[in-house]
């Protein structure tokens, strides 16, 4: 019998108030889409024989704006399922030991409140603090022999720094006494006096990690030594600077395995403990990315032995098979997120999942015999899956969703070709109940990035842009891979080098041009919208063109110069624009929106997190301003502590209704609600 995620107390809290009314709606809103269940981190046992997964829901009610995690168990067939973890604190990342016989987790249930590795028995029980860590942990790995756990954390603030934050001196000096993300061991054994006290491996030279990289080290399998990924700093402007060594456990002595102008990552030993298995960069490494699986001995020797290339030149490695004969990625295949093997001896790279299956969060078991992972569809919800590796077979193992029967727009695949020839896909969804031959108001979404991609996901997940909902409103929405996307592999990631708003914006419109050309777009009824790179494009089209009847900019970046001197990526629009602003000025500012800003007409929406480091909310006031002071109908809505993508539920149920409202009244014409 399937067990509930959360108490009946708090399950009611996630509940939105149309749905405990008993109303039956005719077709998805914004409300409902917050019922939908993040299902996430799917850990096969060692063994196989059962799965364990995340699954949070919206709390809502009251003063919490939250989403609540807990763990779920069952058997490989699905069958058995149960909630492991409870209470009012989140609990994510499970980890299964290596006799199966316990799950590791992150919570801040202790008294640190802050993110600390706990473990609980595999079939329930209270849990237990294992760390005990003032800075929150990001990541920790059980050792295989079981004995130990390695885990992430930054450095905490010292008695000294945090004396003089209460006593108001804390002036701080830009770029200086950062915080090193550092890798420490401690022994599950618990010392004389009870404790288990945490060695740190790692010196204040390095930090762990790279950006994207996660829990970015891995233990070898004599669990003597551990191999991981580090920069010179935290930053995230760093990870250009990656590279990989190998810390021995008992001694602490850090040997370095490889350290080039080349990005070096994501490593992992092959099952013998003889070779790394790493990703390499081309060199220099750009922001527009592009790697290779690569082999290197254990003892360092030589350069790395490059493998085939994989479908789209971003591997994400999972690790080695068994017999240790290929090694095991996952990147985003087009509109799919895929599985591929890529073998040791150089030939090509095979893919070993269906060509239209997405599968997402993919993990290997401890020995290397199972896949966990999570799959949905444009109709189909997320839910938590189990495959043998030896043949890839889905079995459904989580049933978290609990969403009313209501029809969805139609999602296909299309394609057109851009003025220079090139085939741009996209993924168009139709309005529920769509006829064919009658035109139906367009609204165009843009991803971020730019090397962002529209996958088939679930169009019913709750964003700041709900395609589901606009599919019951009788809304076509397109979301297009134009030029620079991920997916298509690196030439066309590359495409809009130094172009931002060039081919790309073009193929777009080619986009919408050929929809409307079908009949299918009313040309007098579109609509634009996007977050961050997105937002970019949002703004730059309405200063192009006076085609969009609304427009919805989403973190945008509007000022190239300004952002980049305000942002925590300040090498990001360098490395993309080729060469610093004071060098290639006119480039710069012909590619930013706020020059070209005279003359817009378009009502435009903005939303911004105050919390955004990456693109400040300087961006979006500067677009703003100039917008209100030349007449044009415009509103910029401000989202208190979010970063630069909304994380609270109630803010991202006040942006879809904020973008649903908007376009209904600028695109359908429809009279906005009166308070």
């Amino acid at each position: 019998m399937r067990t509930s995620l959360l108490p009946a107390t708090l399950l009611a809290a996630v509940l939105i108030q149309p749905v405990l009314a008993g109303d039956r709606p005719s077709g998805w809103t914004p409300e409902l889409l917050m019922t939908v269940k993040r299902v996430s981190s799917v850990q096969v046992s060692p063994d196989g024989s059962r799965v364990a997964y995340v699954v949070a829901g919206a709390l809502m009610e009251g003063e919490k704006s939250e989403w609540l995690s807990h763990i779920q168990v069952a058997r490989a067939d699905g069958s058995g399922s149960f909630q492991l973890t409870q209470g009012e604190k989140s609990a994510t990342a499970p980890a299964w030991s290596p006799d199966g016989k316990w799950i590791g987790f992150l919570s801040a249930r202790g008294k640190e409140g802050k993110n600390n590795v706990w473990r609980i028995r595999a079939d329930g029980g209270e849990a237990e603090q294992i760390t005990e860590e003032k800075a929150a942990v990001s990541a920790f790995r059980f050792s295989p022999d079981g004995g130990r756990i390695a885990f992430l954390s930054a450095d905490p603030k010292s008695d000294d720094e945090e004396k003089a934050e209460k006593e108001k001196r804390d002036a701080r000096v830009v770029d200086a006494d950062l915080k090193m993300i550092r890798l420490r061991v401690l022994s599950l054994a618990k010392d004389e006096a009870g404790k288990r006290a945490p060695r740190v491996l790692t010196p204040v030279s390095l930090s762990v990690g790279n950006i994207g990289g996660g829990a970015d080290f891995k233990w070898s399998p004599d669990s003597r030594s551990i191999v991981f990924t580090h920069q010179p700093s935290p930053k995230i402007d760093d990870w250009t600077k990656a590279d990989v060594s190998v810390v021995g456990v008992e001694t602490g002595t850090v040997k370095a395995l490889a350290a080039t102008r080349a990005v070096e990552g994501d490593p992992h030993y092959s099952p013998d403990g003889k070779w790394i298995a790493l990703t390499v960069s081309e060199d220099p490494p750009s922001w527009r990315r592009r790697g290779r699986v690569a082999l290197l001995p254990v003892e360092g020797a030589g350069a790395p032995k490059r493998l085939a290339v994989s479908l789209d030149e971003q591997p994400r490695i999972l690790g080695f098979t068994a017999d240790a004969k290929r090694v095991l990625v996952t990147e985003t295949h087009r509109t799919v997120s895929s599985l591929s093997a890529v073998p040791v001896d150089g030939s090509p790279a095979q893919v070993l999942t269906p060509a239209d299956m997405m599968i997402d969060g993919v993990s290997l078991n401890a020995r290397g015999t199972h896949l966990g992972f999570t799959s949905q569809g444009p109709d189909r919800a997320p839910e938590a899956y189990l495959s043998p590796l030896a043949a890839f077979a889905a079995t459904q193992v989580s049933h978290a969703q609990d969403l009313p029967s209501l029809p969805f727009g139609k999602t296909e695949v299309i394609s057109w070709k851009a003025a220079d020839g090139k085939t741009i896909e996209g993924l168009l969804t139709l309005p529920v109940a769509y006829q064919a031959g009658t035109p139906v108001p367009l609204l165009v979404i843009v991803h971020g990035g730019p090397a962002g991609v529209f996958v088939r996901s679930f169009t019913g997940m709750p964003t700041p842009y709900p395609v589901a909902v606009f599919g019951a409103r009788g809304y076509a929405v397109l979301r297009a891979n134009i030029r620079g996307s991920s997916g298509y592999g690196f030439d066309f990631r590359n495409a809009n080098f130094r172009d931002w708003g060039g081919a790309d914006y073009q193929d777009l419109l080619a986009g919408v041009d050929q929809l409307v050309s079908k009949g299918i777009a009313d040309p007098d009824r579109l609509g634009i919208m996007g977050w961050s790179y997105g937002g970019f494009m949002t703004s730059w089209a309405v200063t192009q063109t006076k085609r969009f009847k609304a427009a919805s900019v989403g973190a945008g970046v509007t000022n190239l110069m300004s952002f980049t001197g305000t942002a925590d990526i300040p090498g990001f629009l360098p490395d993309y624009f080729g060469g610093e602003l004071w060098d290639v000025f006119e480039v710069w500012r012909a590619h930013s929106a706020m020059f070209q800003v005279k003359g817009v007409s378009t009502p435009t929406l903005i939303q911004h997190g105050d919390a955004d480091l990456r693109v400040p909310i300087s961006q979006g006031y500067e677009f703003y301003n100039a917008l209100k002071r030349q007449g044009v109908v415009t509103k910029m809505v401000v989202y208190p502590r979010q970063p630069h993508g909304l994380q609270e539920p109630k803010l991202i149920l006040d942006a879809m209704n904020r973008n649903l409202e908007w376009f209904d009244e600028w695109v359908m014409g429809r009279t906005p609600a009166q308070p």
